[in-house]
């Protein structure tokens, strides 16, 4: 193996002057939660590692993309990242603010230093010499330069929700008003008074249209498909500790049939609102297909009262209009488009066989993490921040027997020379 991978990368040099370098250790691509993760157990490790970002900032999505209100939905203890816990004096449902604030002191404890405004265009592995080719550009004011990154093992942490997902739905070109994914929404002030559409009816669709009808506008939430809506807590009880607790004893169908029954004492029947509940039970739909049930924080209470219009889906838009798919029309001034998120590894990851066409690793939890060459995937598990921190510890000893190990071989050999030179003399 060429030597050359055992040099560190020169932190100290300007690296626009170069133009590759030679990573003695994994590259980690994306600096979100999965690779702040995977980066801090490679510390704890001994590995040195390089994140590439392409943002001006770690954990672009939750300092970037969400809105103001927005709180963890599950309780501290399930979303935080490995060797280091929250704060104590955090509430059980940490906000956006003291989420983002605990990432950066998770980033300073663990001293990641991502390189940032580094945008990966490829990644592919190079058969005959047994590296990654990693090229990015990087961008410094109004100059681009093109860059690359040579390495042993490639950690993908780019995540489920790289990219927005727009539909293209007919006649949106045409209506005239505000259109915005639920990445640009920060609040409903500006949206009072509005009647605004909110297209979508996942955790984001609920929760944008209670913030909407708590600044005094007028949502109408369109329900296109079924959708699973749970109790955030149940009689005081976190609903997913209480998931957490009975999977230990119970078998998953048997807990999908209770948590419904819990569902409906505590919510009551949400069918005759029109949020008609999936055949298949909310655990196993979260499994199978990856659809997260929505868990109510008020949005429900909201939509029982009348304040958030559930509408079916959409046939067309036209000025200031929407049609639905049962004929009617309404009309609307602003459109949400809660719409979710997809992974963007197709469009720069040059490999077929670990990732599929979707972005994803094609080998079901908890088998996704690891593929060839080198080549390794945190945070595609569907199952949040507790599958990611999984996914990062793995990795993370994975790399650090084979890198312990060939550092070892290379001290042999360089031993080895170094004694057969003092022979000669």
């Amino acid at each position: 193996m060429d030597q050359s991978l055992f040099r560190l990368v020169d932190q100290e040099q300007d690296s626009f002057q170069r133009k590759w370098t030679l990573v003695n250790g994994p590259v980690i691509i994306g600096a979100g939660p999965s690779g702040l993760a995977t980066a801090a157990c490679l510390r704890e490790q001994g590995v040195p590692f390089v994140v590439l970002e392409r943002a001006e900032c770690i954990a672009s999505l939750w300092q970037k993309r969400t809105y103001d209100r927005l709180k963890l939905h599950l309780p501290k203890q399930f979303c935080q990242l490995p060797k280091l816990p929250f704060p104590e004096d955090f509430p059980e449902y940490p906000t956006r603010k003291q989420f983002i604030e605990y990432l950066e002191s998770y980033a300073k404890h663990f001293d990641i230093n991502p390189k940032f405004n580094e945008c990966v265009q490829s990644a592919r592995y190079d058969e005959t010499s047994g590296f990654w080719r990693v090229k990015t550009i990087v961008t410094s004011g109004s100059n681009k330069i093109e860059f690359e990154y040579i390495c042993r093992w490639l950690v993908v942490a780019t995540g489920e929700n790289a990219e927005r997902v727009v539909p293209d739905i007919q006649g949106l070109a045409e209506f005239g008003g505000e259109v915005i994914h639920a990445c640009e929404y920060k609040s409903g002030e500006k949206f009072q008074g509005q009647k605004v559409l909110v297209v979508g009816c996942g955790n984001s669709g609920m929760e944008v249209s209670l913030d909407l009808c708590n600044y005094n506008a007028s949502p109408s939430m369109v329900v296109r498909s079924s959708v699973h809506v749970l109790p955030r807590e149940v009689y005081g009880k976190s609903t997913f500790e209480l998931v957490v607790l009975m999977m230990k004893w119970l078998p998953l169908w048997l807990v999908d049939k209770l948590m419904l029954v819990l569902a409906w004492l505590v919510l009551g029947n949400v069918e005759k609102y029109g949020l008609k509940r999936p055949s298949m039970g909310p655990l196993e739909l979260k499994n199978t297909k990856g659809k997260t049930p929505v868990l109510d924080i008020g949005a429900l209470k909201k939509i029982k009262s009348g304040d958030i219009n559930v509408v079916p889906a959409i046939k067309r838009f036209s000025y200031r209009q929407v049609e639905l798919v049962n004929g009617e029309k309404l009309d609307i001034d602003s459109v949400v488009l809660a719409t979710g998120y997809r992974s963007n590894v197709p469009s720069w990851l040059q490999e077929g066989e670990f990732f599929g066409e979707n972005g994803y690793p094609k080998a079901p939890f908890p088998h996704g993490w690891k593929g060839n060459g080198g080549l390794y995937a945190v945070g595609f598990t569907r199952r949040g921040l507790s599958g990611a921190s999984s996914d990062a510890m793995r990795i993370a000893q994975d790399i650090g027997k084979l890198w312990k190990d060939e550092t070892k071989q290379h001290k042999k050999i360089t031993i080895a020379c170094h004694r057969q030179c003092i022979s000669q003399f």
